[in-house]
């Protein structure tokens, strides 16, 4: 086999339509490397980027060693180099590597910084979306772990190494304790996987980016769209269907199913599996201090405005519409506090975090995380608002009493009332535009006169653009119009009141109700069938329960 050569003719820009496999490994890393390598085919359809942990101060000469056991061309990464299939690519000692549209990037690596795979994975992910794969094998530490997090939220897919063909297996098992691997295999069993994994994505028609499809897939997916509303209690006809294809398409390869049927057929009789594609489906992309500009421009900007012409013992009020695992809404915690420094003691923070997916909001209550998931908290800020818990780290007793966490769709259920801030970050963008009217609506009902809408990077009013004002575009914060809305109140047992009393429940706090008559109406009203009130021109003024069977608001 011939020998790799660092300044051979490198493959020429491609179309980025195929798998990127990450692969990551440090101590151990190279017998893990060798096992996997040997195992893929020469024209497997797939592009391959090996990222290790290596010493900054001796040449690397792995690609040389690599190039023995493949005959799949080996390149040592060089600036702007572009990705093609079936080409294996290595990362240079003392740099960090990102991707970007297909073009590998080097820069310095930070003195004490080891998390090359983690910036890697993560960059992976933003760019290639599903198509991005990571891999993490034999290494000591918990890098990879966030950057396999990242990969699984975007829609790809996760490897990690199984314990007993691992050298060193705490990297590995760091990523497989945090609930981010799809597959746990020895090396030399992970191209296999892989490739059946590529032929479903290339031989089913919900991975490609089409509205419509075959007319016998149409009426599969319906069904799957109606075994989820069962299961779950959620609609998603009026998410954005590529994107769903494509998570149903994971799952399919995931469960190593042939096509659409085969998985309907799974789906009907295994609730696992519902509840598996309904978490995949939600893509719960969060983390401490997410987009770090984002919270200094709430520093910077909204807070000040907030607090400008607040009276003493009038709250501040915050809802995280889709809070996910918590983290966003603790970080938003978080800031309050530092904003307000010594204020904070003539200052009441009330933070509504509310999500789909009772999993999450399960893990927010929890207020419990593992050090790869605090990974971009300061040590002041660890050490001020976080406890050690069993070499994991739970939220403080101070942060966590701002914060009441409940199940909550804020396109069925009815909104809070007098917000300040809403937040609803990399939501929208997975709903079609029938469905982000209906929440910019939801909004701006909510929020008070003055009050804030912070978004994602890739959301923007759109449509809705006369409720809201741009206050900072970069950073996607707007600020409500004083214009009349347009809400249709929807009456669920789901009050303010309802939520506070649950999450003191549900954290096991003392709670107690004083009306007991005003809880059980609200009870029986809950109970009651589904119905509409209209007034003397027939118009629809009040909706109670699930009206869909029956009636379909415009």
């Amino acid at each position: 086999m011939a020998a790799a050569n660092k300044n051979k003719t490198q493959p020429p820009k491609t179309v980025q339509n195929f798998p990127i496999v990450g692969i990551g490994a440090s101590a151990g890393g190279l017998d893990a490397f060798k096992r996997l390598l040997t195992a893929i085919p020469e024209n497997s359809g797939m592009a391959y980027v090996l990222v290790q942990h290596l010493d900054p101060n001796h040449e690397s000469i792995l690609p040389e060693i690599l190039q023995r056991v493949t005959k799949i061309p080996v390149h040592e990464i060089t600036d702007d180099i572009h990705l093609a299939p079936n080409h294996i690519y290595i990362i240079p000692s003392n740099k960090m590597l990102t991707s970007t549209d297909g073009v590998l990037q080097l820069a310095p690596r930070e003195k004490k910084f080891n998390l090359t795979i983690d910036v890697f994975f993560t960059s992976l992910a933003d760019v290639h979306k599903d198509f991005a794969v990571g891999v993490v094998l034999s290494g000591t530490g918990s890098d990879g772990t966030l950057g396999l997090k990242a990969i699984k939220d975007h829609g790809g897919i996760s490897f990690a190494q199984d314990s007993e063909s691992a050298a060193y297996g705490n990297m590995p098992q760091s990523a497989v304790n945090a609930g981010v691997v799809d597959f746990i295999l020895a090396p030399e069993e992970i191209p296999a996987q892989l490739l059946l994994i590529n032929r479903t994505y290339k031989t089913n028609h919900f991975y490609k980016d089409e509205e419509e499809l075959p007319k016998d897939d149409e009426s599969i997916f319906k069904q799957i769209l109606l075994l989820l509303r069962q299961r779950s209690g959620v609609d998603f006809t009026y998410y954005k269907q590529p994107t769903f294809h494509r998570r149903i398409a994971r799952r399919i390869a995931i469960v190593k199913k042939n096509n659409l049927a085969d998985y309907l057929k799974l789906l009907r009789t295994d609730k696992a599996e519902q509840d598996a594609l309904f978490q995949d489906v939600l893509i719960p992309v969060t983390s401490f201090f997410r987009d770090p500009k984002t919270y200094k421009a709430l520093i910077d900007t909204v807070f000040p405005a907030l607090f400008k012409n607040k009276a003493a013992d009038e709250p501040m009020r915050v809802w995280i519409a889709a809070c996910s695992t918590g983290e966003e809404a603790y970080s938003i915690a978080i800031s309050l506090l530092e904003f307000l420094g010594d204020k904070l003691s003539n200052t009441k923070i009330q933070i509504f975090a509310t999500d789909i997916s009772e999993n999450a909001i399960k893990k927010a209550r929890s207020a419990i995380y593992t050090k790869a998931d605090v990974e971009k908290l300061s040590e002041t800020q660890l050490k001020n608002y976080f406890v050690k818990n069993n070499g994991g780290y739970e939220v403080g007793k101070l942060i966590r009493d701002m914060c009441v966490f409940a199940p909550h769709n804020f396109l069925k259920d009815p909104p809070f009332a007098k917000m300040d801030l809403i937040t609803c970050r990399n939501v929208l963008i997975y709903m079609d535009t029938f469905l982000q009217k209906k929440a910019f609506t939801t909004f701006h009902y909510a929020l008070k006169e003055n009050g804030f809408l912070l978004l994602g990077k890739s959301e923007t009013p759109g449509a809705s653009s006369d409720l809201f004002t741009q206050v900072d575009k970069h950073e996607k914060i707007y600020s409500r119009k004083p214009v009349p809305g347009r809400f249709m109140h929807v009456a669920t047992e789901r009050k303010e009141e309802f939520f506070v009393i649950k999450d003191k429940i549900a954290t096991k706090q003392e709670g107690t109700q004083t009306d007991f008559r005003k809880n059980a109406e609200a009870i029986m009203i809950a109970k009651s069938p589904a119905s509409v009130v209209v007034n003397e021109q027939m118009e629809i003024v009040y909706i109670h329960g699930d009206i869909t069977p029956f009636l379909q608001a415009p």
